[in-house]
């Protein structure tokens, strides 16, 4: 368990010393934030909306008194729902990534997946084909089957940051919009800064399952 030693204001999106805490905090419950540096930014804010998705609040990003309540309240770490394994668990119906391993929940992410519409789009690589088709992170059970490294890269529909493809083109990778709703054409987004840490970290090589769920 992990009983608040701090108190959590409701920062709203300010920085500052108080947000120095709400980072340990949500370090603490396993949300990743990157460094406690008291900069409310995009990693802070990505944070915050999981912990609001995993409690049930609305995922406004911000930390109003609701959520700074809860924050001090929670006593337990989060947690996927794989019991056993190392992998990553994609929960369409809250919007979360997990990574787990050998069964233990040890960071947990706000994730977008494939918004369920139907699209039509210009390929980026070839403007002269159209794609079209539905917006689906599709469940199952896959693995991380290839990896682009640094920067960004051109796929079909956009470009995508440091990619982790789990299945043909759909991938877990960084983007500069993570909402809180579901929005991309079939991958699995992270924040820009969310996917710099899974690579530094060497915790979803190559290999690793990838397990997606409703």
């Amino acid at each position: 368990s992990v009983p608040s030693g701090t108190t959590v204001a409701p920062v709203g999106k300010q920085s500052g010393s108080d947000t120095v805490l709400l980072q340990q905090r949500l370090t603490e419950l396993g949300f990743w934030v990157g460094d406690a540096d008291g900069k409310y930014g995009f990693a802070t804010t990505q944070a915050v909306m999981a912990f609001q998705k995993y409690a049930g609040l609305p995922a406004s990003g911000r930390v109003d008194d609701v959520t700074a309540f809860w924050l001090q309240a929670y006593q337990e770490k989060a947690h996927g729902t794989a019991p056993y394994g190392t992998m990553v668990e994609v929960d369409k119906k809250r919007q979360l990534l997990f990574i787990i391993v050998d069964g233990r929940t040890v960071w947990t992410f706000n994730t977008s997946t494939g918004s369920e519409e139907p699209y039509t789009a210009v390929n980026h690589k070839d403007p002269s084909q159209i794609e079209s088709g539905d917006a689906v992170t599709p469940s199952g059970l896959w693995k991380v089957e290839r990896e682009r490294p640094d920067g960004w890269w051109e796929g079909d529909l956009g470009r995508i940051y440091r990619p982790k493809y789990f299945r043909g083109g759909v991938a877990i990778h960084g983007m500069t919009k993570v909402p809180n709703y579901p929005a991309s054409h079939g991958c699995v987004r992270v924040s820009v800064p969310a996917m710099d840490f899974i690579w530094a970290s060497g915790l979803v090589p190559v290999g690793t399952p990838v397990w997606v769920h409703e």
